[in-house]
């Protein structure tokens, strides 16, 4: 069972892993003693983030400073981790944007960026690194990539977040396409939808009480997702455990989804 889910020695990259949902995630790869290159806007939260985590896995973490809001800087991502891992096993792409805001006040300027972040730049990320993610694959151990989608992509949920909601139904979708084109060259693709973890994103829900609690009350497990939660799904899809899946959605949500 150990075996099973063994990720140490391989190279993986998280990008936004240096906050939120993507630093839960990077913080159980590197525990279970993988390589994580993570990435954020801000060079000072990647170098802080990879050293806390360096210092306490079983694996190591770089910190990387890469804006992914443009398909040139993805690109620049790519050549990057390229020039160091000849091969790369896992990526994630978590880097995300949002925008929320009433229907009749929701602005144009609101579609492009958050569109950008959430499909294009996962795009050209796997497209930049397919050579490295070729060169880690082989039908026994396939390589892996792992696109953060989201129940709101999936479901109506009221947050009137319009863009963002079909950003990640597009990567959800985009992620059984890679499925199906990468198949043949030993790469699985598959799409986590999480629900509502304690990130800045639910920062404004989890400040007042009942907002939380009408929250949870619609969770059928009651309660937010937990670092272990997130982190343990992503390490079966990146292990020997998940070789087999590709073209998924797993939903992380309580049963919000399945149980519908």
């Amino acid at each position: 069972m150990t075996d099973l889910f063994d990720i140490s020695g391989k190279v993986a990259v998280v990008t936004g892993g240096a906050n939120g949902l993507g630093r839960m995630i990077a913080e159980g790869l590197v525990d279970a003693g993988a390589t994580v290159y993570i990435t954020s806007r801000k060079q000072a939260d990647a170098e802080g983030a990879a050293e806390q985590m360096f210092a306490r896995g079983r694996g190591r973490c770089i910190g990387l400073t890469a804006d992914l809001s443009t398909p040139e800087a993805a690109a620049d991502l790519a050549r990057v981790v390229s020039e160091r891992e000849p091969k790369v096993h896992i990526l994630v792409n978590n880097a995300g944007r949002t925008w929320g805001a009433p229907l009749e006040s929701f602005p144009d300027k609101a579609w492009p960026g958050v569109l950008a972040v959430n499909v294009q730049t996962p795009f050209t990320l796997v497209r930049e690194l397919l050579p490295a993610l070729r060169n880690a694959a082989n039908a026994d151990d396939p390589a892996r990539i792992i696109n953060i989608g989201s129940v709101a992509g999936a479901a109506a949920e009221r947050l009137s977040a319009y863009s963002y909601a079909a950003s990640k139904a597009a990567i959800h979708h985009l992620s059984k396409v890679l499925a199906a084109d990468l198949a043949s060259d030993s790469i699985t693709v598959n799409a986590l939808l999480p629900g509502y973890f304690p990130t800045q994103m639910t920062s404004h829900i989890r400040a007042e009480e009942e907002k939380l609690s009408e929250l949870i009350e619609r969770v059928p497990l009651g309660r937010l997702g937990s670092a272990a939660d997130i982190a343990g799904a992503c390490i079966f899809l990146a292990s020997k455990a998940g070789a087999y899946v590709t073209g998924t959605q797993l939903s992380v949500d309580g049963g919000m989804l399945g149980c519908r």
